[in-house]
């Protein structure tokens, strides 16, 4: 079976907030709105907003966290992290820890967005970033 995520999809309590947030922090653009829902084209797979209460109905779930796991953002250069997570918290995101080196190497920085899902933006030397935004795990 071939390894690859189509879709993330994120429960969100309120879509206009969090539009403000992947809209006006990131920069991203929807590639599709529709009422609770947004769609955002990443390198290789969408990224989708969805009220949480209509992706616990459609999931059968309870629409509790399903526990820790962070979501990451890698960005070209060192000096890139700590003004992306300011930009990300002005537009509604809470920073979790500013921008640190950890011992395994690289620059990250966490912000959570409006929903509490956590963010990691981080610059990896060892992990480039092509010209279409793909990563590649060492080189």
């Amino acid at each position: 079976m071939q390894q690859q995520i189509s879709v993330i999809t994120l429960g969100v309590a309120d879509i206009v907030r969090s539009k403000r947030f992947y809209v006006g922090g990131f920069g991203w653009k929807p590639v599709f709105e529709a009422e609770g829902i947004v769609f955002y084209q990443m390198n290789g797979l969408m990224l989708a907003t969805w009220l949480a209460s209509a992706l616990a109905e459609d999931s059968r779930r309870s629409g509790k966290t399903p526990g820790a796991f962070s979501l990451a953002h890698n960005v070209a250069s060192k000096d890139e992290v700590q003004p992306l997570l300011d930009q990300l918290a002005s537009a509604g995101g809470n920073l979790l820890r500013p921008a640190d080196a950890p011992p395994h190497g690289g620059f990250r920085g966490y912000v959570a967005d409006p929903d509490d899902h956590a963010w990691e933006i981080a610059w990896n030397p060892a992990w480039p970033i092509d010209a279409e935004g793909h990563v590649r795990f060492g080189t």
